[in-house]
This record gives C-alpha cells, sequence and structure tokens, in this order.
C-alpha cells in the first residue's frame, strides 16, 4: 500500500525549502512509511560509511542531524553523537534517540574547531543557500585525519527533474516544496571547496534498490537499501579525511 501524499494547507503556503515545512511534518521523522522514509534509507547508507571510532571519547558530529535519524546506525560504534540542526521540533526528538543536541545553522557551527572525529552532512548540503560556508564548517570541525561523510542531491537537470519533479508526484516519495532545485549542489563545487580546506573528496552515485523498493511500495518492507550507481548526476555520497 503506499503512503498517501501529504499536503497539508500551511505546507502547502510556505516557500520551496522553508525551514518551518519540518516542523509541519515533526509527527512523521520517524515513521518507516511516512514522507520521510528515504532519510531512513539514507541514513543506514551513511551510517555504513562510518568506521567504528579508533579513541575513547570519539566524536561524530551529524550536520542537519534532523530527529536523529543517524543515531541507530553508528549506536555501536563508540562515538558521542552530537547532533546540529536548525528545528527545535526535529532536535526534542534527536535528543530522545540519545543524540547530543545543539541548535544551529550549518553555516555558522557552534562547537570548536577540530572537535570531531567524524562529520556527517546527509541531505543538508541541498538545503544551505551558502554552500562553501556550510563546507568551511564542516572541515573546520574535523581534527587531522577525520573523515567526512555526505550525501547529497547533485545540480543537474537529471536530478532536479528526479528529486523534484518526478518525486514531489509520487505519493509518499518528497514532500511537495521540500527542496529548491536552485540549491543542489555543484558537484565541482563541493570537491573545490573541500580541497580548498583540507579534505579530498571521492563520489559515488546511488539510488533506491529497484528490487527494494518494489516491495516497499508493495507493503512487503519497512526499508529499501541504497546501491552504487555508475553516475553522480542525482543522488550521491562523498567521503573525504581532513589532512
Amino acid at each position: 500500500m503506499l503512503v498517501p501524499a501529504l499536503r497539508n494547507h500551511r505546507t502547502s503556503e510556505l516557500a520551496r525549502n522553508d525551514p518551518a515545512q519540518y516542523d509541519d511534518l515533526a509527527q512523521h521523522w520517524w515513521q518507516p512509511r511516512g514522507p520521510f522514509a528515504m532519510l531512513h534509507w539514507l541514513a543506514a547508507a551513511r551510517g555504513a560509511l562510518v568506521p567504528p571510532a579508533t579513541r575513547p571519547g570519539a566524536v561524530l558530529v551529524d550536520l542537519g542531524c534532523g530527529a536523529g535519524l543517524l543515531a541507530p546506525h553508528v549506536a555501536g560504534a563508540g562515538y558521542r553523537h552530537v547532533g546540529v540542526d536548525i528545528g527545535a521540533s526535529a532536535l526534542v526528538q534527536a535528543a530522545a534517540h540519545g543524540v547530543t543536541v545543539v541548535r544551529g545553522d550549518v553555516t555558522a557551527v557552534p562547537l570548536a574547531d577540530g572537535c570531531a572525529d567524524v562529520v556527517a552532512a546527509g541531505e543538508i548540503l541541498e538545503h544551505v543557500p551558502d554552500l562553501p560556508a556550510a563546507v568551511r564548517e564542516a572541515c573546520r570541525l574535523l581534527r587531522p585525519g577525520g573523515l567526512l561523510v555526505i550525501d547529497t542531491l547533485a545540480a543537474t537537470a537529471l536530478g532536479r527533474f528526479i528529486a523534484v519533479t518526478l518525486a514531489e508526484r509520487i505519493p509518499g516519495a518528497a514532500p511537495p516544496g521540500i527542496h529548491d532545485p536552485a540549491l543542489f549542489v555543484d558537484r565541482g563545487l563541493l570537491v573545490r571547496e573541500c580541497a580548498r580546506h583540507g579534505v579530498t573528496l571521492q563520489l559515488r552515485g546511488i539510488r533506491p534498490s529497484l528490487s527494494g523498493l518494489a516491495r516497499w511500495l508493495t507493503g512487503r518492507a519497512d526499508t529499501v537499501a541504497m546501491v552504487a550507481v555508475p553516475t553522480t548526476a542525482v543522488l550521491f555520497q562523498a567521503v573525504g579525511r581532513r589532512a
């Protein structure tokens, strides 16, 4: 059974990418078949890129943490999980899932330089008007040798078509208006900005498993695995270490 499309009146009147949409949809964060379902799938894929901590007191900073969907996927890895977000309602839920929460903007994070062994920026960069500032902050937070893990949407015609034109018309896919395609991420700019701050990125494209998606759409599964694809033109992961 498909998840019904969610089009409440207030959300439909908000501008694209308005953070208030997340407050309107706050009760749906942890529903595996709700409007944030794909964020659960991406959190699992992102968590798989995080290695076990190599020192006592290791810190993972989760930028744009939302309601803490990454938490179950890094819970046994040995990190203190610190989540940063501007949404108060989401942070309440993140705290309930064991995340140490910090309210703040990802372009001006209220945390110290070099405080993190891992910085995760999952499904946040495509919501940020100032990509270089967000990249600067992510890299600033990393200790030397620290790991940066990203997933985001590419600024391509194909990316805009699939993530906005198509996804917003599929019941249970992206909530209408949640993305502003003008903010999708220029991959070359992302790589260059990270390199400028001492992080060399490797990119790979990902998408939901088609067989898993079919099982999810027919109600036979509550989650879908993300799989690698040869193109980064729609949805991609990026990983790099700070020099």
